[in-house]
């Protein structure tokens, strides 16, 4: 059994939360007061936190002395100031990842609890829907997926993917003030460019869910995109002309979740998809949606109350649809809702 990362993570967390609170250096003498611990020890923790990108400062005499901050998911900087009850990890960070998805989907076949996360630097094979490589360059992006155990049949996870695509809303209108609009079923778009994108995925056994893994991409302080992505893509530091905390937006996000999760759970779903109808970008749109060779084309009535999209056809036939994906160039034309708004960075 592997090692939970919070017992990992405490003494450093613990020197971390000293030194951010020290107002004068403080001596090793002290922090291995503090930590329980030797001097030794804390010299090799010290030099941790060097290594994962804080600045210390450190002299023989006058101790420690915090001077900077990586912007890094690292699980010390999620934590502080996380205001969740229950959605607290353990978090697993990893600098390198090929994919946050897979990594939370084995834990979770592992009987990991609820709400571990899994947050990477940068993933050599993130993908979005459909098996579509979701391109995640080092030290600018948000890839985190959160493990959930719903006592819920597969049939209402849908709805799970329309309530994380608000709460991603609410999370960037709150720390940013960026709005950005939600294209169904897990787009997130500013100006019709894709922002960042959700995948959820589940492992079932007879008619209930045994995990669900909520993936989030989010494209946080890019300044770049390589072809053809520079076409389609944007950033909040695009949008806002400046770059953001990416723990910060974490926080913020997770904190939003689990407020709609107790929600869900609770059978209120009706407040959370009339929120999800005010973000969205595809009611009242001419869409087509692809599953595989066929394709389905009409006017995006309504989601229904299970998450599937209403769509009249030519016909005047309203059809439901549960998967798919509404090809480029359908579904957000301009004056569709669901765009920034004037933002400072903090």
């Amino acid at each position: 059994m592997q090692p939970d990362p919070k017992d990992r993570e405490a003494p450093i967390a613990t020197i971390l939360g000293a030194l951010k609170e020290a107002a004068a250096p403080l001596s090793g003498e002290a922090l291995a007061a503090r930590l329980g611990r030797s001097r030794a020890a804390v010299w090799k923790h010290i030099n941790r936190l060097k290594a994962l990108g804080y600045v210390i400062e450190g002299s023989p005499r006058r101790g420690y002395r915090l001077l900077g901050v990586p912007d890094k998911l690292l699980p010390a900087e999620i934590t502080q100031g996380l205001k969740t009850r229950y959605l607290q990890g353990p978090i697993h960070h990893f600098e390198t990842l090929a994919s946050t998805n897979d990594a939370a989907k084995e834990l979770g076949s592992q009987n990991a609890p609820e709400g571990t996360l899994v947050v990477a630097e940068s993933q050599t094979r993130g993908r979005g829907r459909l098996g579509r490589e979701w391109d995640s360059p080092s030290g600018v992006g948000l890839y985190a997926s959160l493990l959930l155990r719903p006592p819920l049949p597969p049939t209402e996870m849908p709805q799970i993917t329309l309530a994380t695509a608000v709460s991603v809303v609410r999370a960037l209108r709150r720390v940013t003030g960026v709005v950005p609009g939600i294209k169904w079923p897990n787009d997130l778009l500013v100006a019709g460019k894709k922002l960042g994108g959700i995948l959820t995925e589940m492992e079932t056994e007879s008619d209930r869910i045994r995990y669900l893994v909520v993936g989030l991409g989010l494209n946080v302080n890019n300044r770049e995109f390589p072809p053809p992505l520079d076409l389609t893509a944007t950033s909040l530091a695009r949008v806002a002309g400046a770059p953001w905390s990416r723990p910060q937006i974490l926080r913020a996000w997770l904190e939003e979740f689990e407020d709609l999760y107790d929600l869900f759970l609770n059978q209120d779903f009706g407040v959370i998809l009339e929120e999800w109808r005010a973000y969205n970008v595809t009611l009242g749109q001419r869409v087509t949606i692809r599953q595989g060779p066929r394709e389905i084309s009409g006017l995006a009535l309504d989601v229904a109350g299970d998450g599937a999209l209403l769509i009249r056809q030519t016909t005047g036939e309203v059809v439901r649809v549960t998967s798919g994906e509404i090809a480029p160039g359908s579904g957000t034309e301009p004056g569709a809702k669901g765009l920034e708004v004037t933002s400072s960075s903090s």
